[in-house]
């Protein structure tokens, strides 16, 4: 098993004929041409063009998303519940869909399982989309002969956390997008009209207000070193960005920080625990152990301090604890849910339970972003309010200061 992990396999495209002697092509991952070209023998295929991918995902292609891979997991239940053989499903799936990598990604993951392989095998040599939980849960699926009611159950999670994902985003681009062309504004009047004005105040002879003349100044500075201005702002942000991926202790402060801002740390925290109770549902209702669930549920956390706080609480569980105990002594979780968790161990209902907590949380979500344009309109304002309204007021005192000398 060890041998197999090390080696590395590539993405195939190739052509050939059937026994009937009809041409056909496909896409294959493999570790080289010479196995490809066997695998092939071995399914009746006769290969006569075989080609290697410099990448699955080669430019000019749209990159695969996770509403992709959503979307993906709701037809491939759909049509194994309706009695189509997996690797049918999965060719008109490929064949089907708008997005080629995604087309591509399926037809490889279809010639995986023709070559012998489960579908779990087939989808964990696409790790950057099928996570370990996915693959676990199809794993699972596979082996305890329930793989359609698992299909079914990965297909609800995915959508329901993605649809938190979208409310996340909605809530955290709003206020994003709008401050942001607050600053263009600010940056193009700075840029362009403040000059105009500081034309007009040489002709008047007398020393201008000390808030005019700071403003002034930054306009010249940016009309001089705005190239400085963007690399600093660009250069800040890739850098930020870096290094939010490669330092653990930077993601815990800013997703701490995160968790705590006004209306927005609220929608978080609360996506971050209907994402907890959605994923511990689906887990422990496939059959996976606790201990072993709550390894993947850490995993899909989405956020760091849930992450560390739920694997705190898998090592508290394998010593024999109760997961409401664990739950209550991270300091994390809501009552609500830690009381739910509690009543779902003692009645062994704990997917269901955990399910009813997820619905909750996620209504309280989708309740929350639907308000969130509401609180902070006032608060935009203002804030636009103060850029433009700062320089209005910095280019208008000298003409009002000439007016009172007048």
């Amino acid at each position: 098993m060890a041998t197999t992990a090390t080696i590395k396999e590539y993405t195939f495209t190739w052509e050939g004929t059937d026994r009937k002697g009809t041409r056909i092509k496909g896409v294959s991952v493999g570790a080289s041409e010479s196995m490809i070209k066997t695998a092939l023998r071995r399914q009746g295929i006769n290969p006569t063009r075989v080609r290697r991918k410099s990448s699955l995902f080669g430019s000019g292609k749209k990159r695969i998303k996770s509403a992709d891979i959503s979307v993906f997991s709701r037809q491939l239940a759909t049509m194994t519940a309706a009695g189509v053989p997996l690797v049918q499903a999965l060719e008109i799936i490929g064949r089907g869909h708008a997005n080629p990598s995604m087309s591509e990604m399926v037809l490889a993951i279809k010639t995986g399982i023709e070559g012998g392989s489960s579908l779990a095998e087939s989808l964990s040599k696409f790790p950057r989309h099928f996570d370990d939980l996915y693959v676990n849960l199809v794993d699972a699926g596979e082996r305890s002969g329930t793989l359609e009611t698992l299909l079914d159950k990965i297909a609800t999670y995915k959508e329901k956390t993605e649809s938190i994902k979208r409310k996340v985003r909605k809530a955290l681009t709003y206020p994003t997008v709008v401050l942001i062309v607050a600053f263009i504004v600010t940056g193009i009047l700075l840029y362009f009209v403040v000059p105009e004005f500081r034309n007009l105040f040489v002709g008047f002879g007398a020393d201008l207000p000390a808030f005019t003349k700071a403003v002034i100044g930054l306009s010249d500075f940016i009309r001089d070193r705005w190239w400085v201005v963007m690399a600093l702002l660009i250069g800040g942000w890739l850098g930020l960005s870096e290094a939010y991926k490669r330092s653990p202790e930077l993601r815990r402060f800013m997703d701490r920080v995160l968790l705590k801002v006004p209306a927005i740390g609220d929608i978080v925290y609360k996506a971050a625990v209907a994402r907890y109770a959605r994923t511990l549902s689906t887990m422990f209702a496939a059959g996976v152990p606790l201990v072993e669930a709550l390894e993947s549920v850490a995993k899909a956390a989405g956020n760091i301090v849930f992450k560390e706080a739920i694997l705190q609480m898998r090592e508290q569980v394998a010593t024999g604890q109760q997961l409401q105990l664990t739950m209550q002594q991270t300091g994390l979780f809501p009552p609500m849910a830690t009381q739910m968790v509690a009543i779902g161990e003692e009645s062994g209902s704990l997917d269901a339970m955990c399910a009813k907590v997820a619905e909750f949380y996620e209504e309280e979500v989708d309740l929350k972003v639907d308000n969130l344009s509401t609180l902070l309109e006032p608060m935009i304002m203002i804030i636009l309010g103060v850029l433009v309204g700062s320089l209005v007021v910095a280019m208008y005192l000298p003409i009002f200061k000439l007016g009172e000398a007048i």
